[in-house]
């Protein structure tokens, strides 16, 4: 009988073999759902602050802010005086028609926020707010940046 001869009982182990490190199939889905709500919470914060076109420099002061509970209907003066109700531009024969179709029923109650740039005429801003409370709308607010917010003394 030969020593280590054919029984197979020598040194090599031939069942187990080392497992192979096969490519992970799988998507970890966490990191995306929290880059998606991320998006989402910015998306959310951002969208409201999106809601008036027309770029106008408002002038600052150190009112408050107004809280309102029902939207107003925003009539801007640009500065070169041109007037927008919304984010359309009107003719100034056209104001009151368009306020009170931006209003809808009862606009005359609702509050009317106007927002003139601060290099627009003086005129054109205050001829915009007598021509709509002559008109009867009983609402009307001058929209002014504070001063706070901007972080300037004027």
């Amino acid at each position: 009988m030969a020593l280590g001869g054919g029984g197979g009982g020598g040194g090599h182990v031939r069942g187990r073999r080392r497992a192979r490190k096969r490519p992970l199939s799988e998507i970890n889905i966490t990191p995306l759902v929290d880059v998606m709500l991320v998006l989402l919470i910015i998306f959310m914060i951002s969208a409201p602050l999106l809601s008036v076109a027309v770029p106008v420099e408002l002038p600052k002061t150190e009112a408050s802010a107004v809280d309102s509970v029902n939207e107003p209907v925003v009539v801007t003066v640009a500065r070169d005086g041109e007037i927008y109700v919304g984010e359309t531009a009107i003719a100034w024969d056209d104001l009151v028609a368009s306020v009170a179709e931006a209003g809808g029923p009862g606009a005359r109650e609702k509050p009317i926020s106007v927002r003139g740039d601060g290099r627009a005429p003086y005129q054109a801003v205050i001829r915009v707010m007598a021509r709509l409370s002559s008109a009867g709308f009983t609402k009307l607010n001058l929209v002014t940046d504070t001063a706070a917010s901007s972080g300037e003394e004027g």
